[in-house]
């Protein structure tokens, strides 16, 4: 499978996957959790966290654009 430049990766990054950012943000909520980092720390996590957050959803908006656009072509056969 080819990887490809999208409209859900504005940073062009070619490996950028769902399941490997969901993965991430767990992984910044239990640092943050954890009560280990400084407070400026914790706010530079957080907003890396809402980023790949948005990065997500755009990317399941996409997706769900292109399974509506197939139910549609398949209807209209």
């Amino acid at each position: 499978m080819v990887k490809r430049k999208n409209a859900s990766n504005p940073d062009g990054e070619t490996n950028w996957n769902y399941e490997t950012k969901v993965v991430e943000i767990e992984a910044i909520i239990t640092h943050i959790e954890s009560g280990e980092l400084e407070l400026e720390a914790v706010f530079d996590q957080f907003a890396n966290a809402v980023e790949y957050l948005r990065q997500c959803e755009n990317f399941l908006q996409q997706r769900q654009q292109q399974v509506d656009l197939l139910i549609e072509t398949l209807s209209d056969e």
